[in-house]
């Protein structure tokens, strides 16, 4: 899509706000018209950039670097892609920002359009000036359904030969340096039964029932974890979280239901691995739900569908990125979150990330999400003050 705003040196981080809410990026949806705003607002600063594309070319990432083209120093890095409106009560269009009292409400404001916007009025800045290494900007896709798109920017490294030394993810922090974060597994869960008429349950294998001993399993889990621990007294809950988000199953009701299923996380502290949790899980269904299925029918059972991974981040508080970001917030003391972010996976492959952005989590994902303006400032003056700290 062509920009159609005025010249684009004069943007700011609120114009542009406007205009990346104005494109429903909703994960499900490409995202190629707003990748080609972002490229022309980048092209207008002769800052060159790089595409990379999900597997159907509907979607992509854009890797751009101001200063020497090369490897390392500092990447910037957001997402556009944003969750669904449906079903939720907004009191305005979505997808048109709207400004209240120094708040500015539309999908994406926290998260994370708002950073993302913060990072491109910067841009013409940053592009005039001599960096002694070099300023990446990584926008993404598909963070929200398990961080595709930063897997698939990592991946693209190997061939650009332009992997940054470090990185800052932007999500909501409330412009705190965040330097850990739980990883996350959400795993698909299904039950296979054998249907037939409900006036005799003896001669099928309901599904419905298999699924829900499984999910009365995870809650139990869940007690009791929270109770026994492992515990890590940075996070909030200071445990690995277990929980069920949606569930299915059957037919009718006068139908046994041959098929059920639901759709479960692990939120783990760092150190923990998921893959413990999950053999607990196929255990006890192994041990305690699938013999009685079998017994009436051999192919009944359950299978397990890992959708996503995200690896838990844990940054020294002693590191120089996490010294340095807190000195230019002024939060000398770093924190942790329980969410999880693409900066695990960049710590994954080799690049340092802290987590730092403007807005406030609790409001991402709601309706009428908003981020105030004095974050989006507050932001600007960060990314500007932390390139002549790293890069100058």
């Amino acid at each position: 899509m062509a920009n159609s705003i005025g010249p684009v040196r004069t943007l700011t981080a609120v114009e542009l706000l406007d205009r990346l809410i104005s494109f429903d990026t909703t994960s499900r949806n490409s995202n190629l018209p707003l990748i080609d705003f972002i490229r022309g607002h980048l092209e207008a600063s002769g800052v060159p950039c790089r595409l990379s594309y999900d597997a159907t070319g509907t979607k992509a990432n854009i890797h751009a670097v101001i200063g020497p083209p090369s490897a390392g120093g500092l990447a910037l890095s957001g997402h556009v892609d944003t969750v669904p409106v449906d079903g939720q009560a907004w009191t305005g269009d979505p997808f048109t920002l709207r400004r209240r009292d120094g708040q500015l409400y539309g999908r994406g404001t926290t998260d994370m359009k708002g950073f993302v916007a913060c990072m491109l009025a910067a841009v013409p800045d940053l592009a005039a000036r001599r960096f002694a290494r070099p300023i990446h900007l990584l926008i993404t896709y598909d963070e929200e359904t398990g961080c595709g798109g930063a897997q698939r920017l990592i991946s693209d490294w190997h061939d650009s030969a332009m992997k940054p030394g470090l990185c800052v993810v932007g999500e909501p922090t409330g412009m705190r340096p965040v330097i850990a974060h739980k990883g996350k597994v959400s795993i698909r869960v299904t039950a296979r039964g054998l249907a037939g008429h409900s006036c005799d349950p003896r001669r099928g294998v309901n599904a419905v029932h298999a699924a829900s001993e499984a999910i009365s399993w995870v809650a139990a889990e869940a007690r009791r974890v929270a109770a026994e621990g492992p515990f890590d007294a940075a996070f909030d809950p200071p445990y690995t979280t277990w929980h069920v988000g949606v569930m299915h199953g059957g037919t009718a009701l006068n139908i046994i239901a041959e098929q059920a299923g639901f759709v479960m996380e692990m939120r783990t502290i760092p150190g923990q691995d998921p893959a413990q949790g999950l053999e607990r899980l196929q255990s006890h269904v192994a041990t305690a739900i699938e013999p009685a299925m079998r017994a009436v029918d051999p192919a009944a059972g359950f299978s397990f569908e890992i959708l996503a991974r995200l690896p838990a981040l844990a940054l020294d508080a002693e590191h120089r990125l996490a010294r340095i970001v807190g000195e230019v917030t002024g939060f000398n003391a770093p924190g942790t979150v329980s969410f999880g972010t693409e900066a695990g996976f960049y710590q994954q492959a080799g690049v340092d990330a802290i987590v730092c952005g403007p807005g406030d989590i609790a409001l991402a994902h709601q309706p009428d999400e908003w981020i105030s303006e004095d974050q989006l400032d507050r932001c600007g003056v960060f990314i500007r003050r932390l390139a002549d700290r790293l890069c100058v």
